[in-house]
């Protein structure tokens, strides 16, 4: 395969991953404000900003609508849902001879909602709620069009790295929220776990539970070890070189070392410094993804997050 389309492929999978993810740190976030009346504002609002990359300065008044503003609605602004709906759509026109004609339309259909107008007058949470819909139509279109062939892991590479990130992200923010005394209930529900982690832990619902659940549970497709799993198999069935000892694709050896680190280290040890181990995790995906880009997109730059990595 072409490296353009390779990485043109990559993007798609992340990018929309990229909008989907950000909507639901959003919506727990909004909901935690407007919910928990203890909650300072500017506080919350400043250390969401740090925790998605984008940085302020200390004297620039930070609040709801700022930060609706960067992560949501700025079509300029690198961090936000309407730029990663813009780069998914142009990542698609460049990819279009290998797309299906389905796929294409899903993508394209979306974002013509942004030039528009009708992006920006929605507001949360039906915001939230319209962004996460069309990448489920967008990826479910996928799934059901898609040959699996190079171009299909590809893709599926770039969504795994970029969920295991953003996964790392919402645990990060949920951790934060934790400390001043708000349940990780929103936070399931936001990544749609809330049922499954009741019927997995039987109705016991605690922090470490939850944490466990959205982290480490190797069955449930929005935890971090199961995204860098699937990332690792879709390496894995990217390359043909029948290496029988080690691993000479840094990006699978990132992957998979990250992945042992997390599943074989003590739950307690990773929740001791919660926020820390997701930025490290957060680093690995970074590194990971710029490891994909020397293999497989020639004279590609990796395009990464904004901000502090």
């Amino acid at each position: 395969m072409l490296s353009r389309i390779a990485e043109s492929m990559f993007w798609i999978g992340r990018y929309v991953e990229r909008a989907e993810d950000t909507a639901r740190i959003l919506d727990v976030q909004t909901q935690l404000l407007l919910e928990e009346a203890g909650i300072d504002e500017q506080t919350t609002c400043r250390t969401l900003l740090s925790i998605m990359g984008v940085e302020v300065d200390d004297d620039t008044r930070v609040d709801l609508t700022t930060v609706l503003r960067l992560l949501a609605y700025d079509p300029h602004h690198p961090s936000s849902i309407a730029s990663a709906l813009g780069a998914a759509r142009e990542s698609a026109r460049r990819a279009r001879e290998t797309l299906s004609v389905p796929m294409w339309e899903s993508i394209n259909t979306t974002y013509r909602a942004i030039p528009s107008g009708h992006f920006t007058s929605m507001r949360p949470p039906m915001v939230f709620q319209w962004v996460r819909e069309r990448a489920a139509f967008i990826n479910g279109t996928a799934d059901a069009t898609m040959t699996r062939d190079e171009g299909w892991h590809f893709l599926m590479l770039g969504r795994c790295i970029e969920r295991a990130d953003m996964t790392s992200r919402l645990v990060a923010t949920a951790a934060v929220a934790a400390s001043t005394g708000s349940p990780w209930t929103s936070t399931l529900r936001a990544c749609g776990a809330y049922e499954a982690f009741l019927r997995t832990y039987r109705g016991m619902e605690t922090d470490r539970g939850a944490a466990e659940f959205l982290l480490l549970d190797r069955l449930f497709p929005r935890s971090v070890v199961f995204s860098l799993n699937r990332a690792e198999q879709c390496v894995d069935n990217l390359e043909s070189s029948g290496q029988r000892a080690g691993f000479q694709n840094e990006g699978q050896r990132l992957l998979g070392r990250t992945r042992a680190e997390l599943e074989y280290r003590s739950l307690s040890d990773v929740l001791a410094d919660l926020p820390n181990e997701m930025e490290r995790l957060q680093r690995t995906c970074a590194l990971a993804t710029e490891a994909v880009t020397r293999r497989y997109f020639a004279g590609a730059e990796a395009l990464a997050w904004q901000g502090v990595l």
